[in-house]
């Protein structure tokens, strides 16, 4: 099939069973044909009900799918003789000269392994998706007629991307790279300060198509579970999706104020973990990822005023944060899947609930609350808290850790 035959709007089929893999197809995608239709699937079986109901000038599929998988889901593709030839994308893990020799006789329009390169698979769907200097530009659909910003935030709390970038993902991942590769330690030094990252990493180590063993519930163990491929292709991902960055000043002032908080709860974590020998890590990334709901509402917010919305920027931000910024987080630390360990530490920081608390816990309770002092605030009422007391933190430490 040439560029020519393409219609002027592109219905593409992507079949992948991990949410994160898929989650970014469909990102690599848009980057280059934003206006393209996509259907998503997660398993062979319904690629294939999709397949006879629609017709597709692009379908990419992983090998590895549950039900049909994605070789069985091409021959059933080249066995229906379409002229011309359906382009067809087939990713797998699989490298070995074996598999590639069953596969070509199925003469897929491409077949890429895992963890996919980039630039390769973006030139790919250029080739296929645009004609040559050809671009396309797409405006950020408008907001329905009487529309409120109540309403709005309403809809978008469960499909909420979640929080915007506060590192440049593209400068991250270059400073990480040698001539050896990814170095995914000073990777993780680049990115451990950003909540959204921290978030996706995390909840994408966890996801089903790892099934690795135990519970993923820090940036370094997840950088180690998805390697320095998966790790790279994810975070440089992130920075494809619509509103990424805060171009709003009065919202990126926002952000900064909730990123600084995060990142003073997650210090404070860290340095009374170390003082209690607890771990370390874990409590960081709960103070990391506690206004993971703010800063994804705040991203909203920047989605409603693009799309024309009116925004009173020194009073409807503040009313919206306040009622709307837990559930946002609530919401996106359950569709995540984030570990419920780590919930409950990031629940620590709000308050301490009834029952027994973990040692964790009452760490982050009070690193919050060393967090929230102002610049004139003393230490001496919290050292008489009934957190600081359940840990046998006195006075001095607390002097030490707020002078640190």
């Amino acid at each position: 099939m040439t560029v020519v035959d393409l219609p002027a709007v592109p219905r593409v089929l992507i079949a992948e069973a991990d949410p994160w893999s898929r989650d970014l197809l469909e990102q690599v995608l848009l980057h280059v044909r934003c206006d393209a239709r996509l259907d998503l699937c997660a398993d062979g079986r319904q690629a294939l009900e999709l397949l006879s109901e629609h017709p597709y000038d692009l379908v990419i599929a992983d090998w590895e799918l549950p039900g049909v998988d994605g070789l069985g889901l091409l021959r059933s593709v080249r066995q229906r003789r379409r002229n011309p030839v359906l382009p067809f994308i087939l990713m797998s893990s699989r490298n070995d000269s074996a598999s590639v020799r069953e596969v070509l006789p199925l003469a897929p329009t491409a077949y890429l392994t895992k963890p996919l390169n980039m630039e390769g698979l973006t030139q790919r769907l250029q080739d296929l998706l645009l004609s040559a200097g050809q671009t396309v530009s797409c405006d950020v659909p408008a907001l329905a007629p009487g529309m409120t910003l109540s309403t709005f935030l309403e809809r978008r709390r469960e499909l909420a991307d979640g929080a915007p970038l506060l590192t440049d993902v593209q400068l991250a991942v270059k400073r990480s790279l040698n001539p050896n590769g990814l170095d995914l330690k000073l990777l993780e030094e680049e990115v451990r300060t950003d909540p959204q990252i921290t978030a996706v990493l995390i909840a994408a180590a966890n996801s089903a198509s790892q099934h690795l063993g135990d519970t993923v519930q820090t940036v370094s163990q997840a950088l180690h579970r998805l390697g320095t491929g998966q790790s790279m292709n994810l975070i440089l991902g992130l920075a494809l999706k619509r509103s990424a960055n805060l171009s709003d000043p009065c919202l990126a002032d926002y952000a900064e104020r909730y990123w600084k908080l995060s990142l003073h709860t997650a210090e404070y974590g860290r340095t009374l973990a170390r003082l209690l020998d607890l771990d370390q890590e874990r409590c960081y990334c709960a103070g990391m990822l506690h206004r993971l709901g703010d800063l994804a509402l705040l991203r909203c917010l920047q989605e409603w005023i693009q799309a024309g919305g009116a925004l009173d920027k020194l009073e409807e931000v503040g009313e919206a944060l306040a009622e709307f910024g837990a559930a946002y987080g609530s919401a996106l630390r359950t569709r995540w899947r984030l570990p419920l360990e780590l919930r409950e530490l990031i629940a620590a920081v709000y308050q301490l609930g009834g029952g027994v608390y973990s040692r964790e816990a009452l760490v982050m309770n009070l690193a919050a609350q060393l967090a929230r002092l102002t610049e004139h605030e003393g230490v001496e009422e919290l050292a008489k808290s009934r957190t600081a007391r359940l840990l046998k933190i006195g006075l001095p430490e607390l002097m030490r850790l707020r002078k640190s």
